[in-house]
């Protein structure tokens, strides 16, 4: 398996895992096409973001999102993980926890003060990778 930063090229292969992961939402293919994914690329390469993708026989099966945003309350940028997603067959074989070290490494070079993660299914899982819980995330929809 190989991690490594998200391209244009990989629109189709991060989008076909994201109907399964989003609970919230039903994402829109001409928005992420249009809009979102471009947008993402955009922030990654200007170093707001790290999107990142793992590949098996260079085949996407899973990929993570993570927002970088300065805070006053840490003194620093912190590092958010907003979306991970392996894809089925791929789960539970390292997938994602090579991606959250990705993610871990990636901050740490930034020099990031934290990295962050709202989840409501999966804290088992980052709780393995070193994460502990700090705070409730509550949401009010704009929309």
């Amino acid at each position: 398996m190989t991690v490594r930063d998200a391209a244009p090229s990989d629109s189709d292969a991060v989008h076909r895992p994201l109907s399964g992961f989003v609970t919230s939402h039903r994402p829109d293919r001409a928005v992420f096409d249009t809009v979102t994914f471009p947008r993402i690329i955009a922030a990654a390469a200007d170093g707001t973001a790290d999107f990142l993708v793992a590949e098996t026989d260079s085949r996407v099966v899973g990929y993570v999102l993570a927002l970088r945003m300065p805070t006053l309350f840490a003194g620093g940028t912190i590092l958010e993980v907003l979306e991970l997603t392996v894809d089925a067959p791929s789960r539970g074989r390292g997938t994602g926890s090579a991606l959250i070290r990705a993610v871990q490494a990636r901050a740490r070079e930034a020099k990031d003060v934290e990295v962050t993660v709202p989840t409501r299914r999966a804290a088992g899982f980052y709780r393995a990778l070193g994460f502990h819980e700090t705070a409730v995330h509550l949401k009010w929809s704009a929309a």
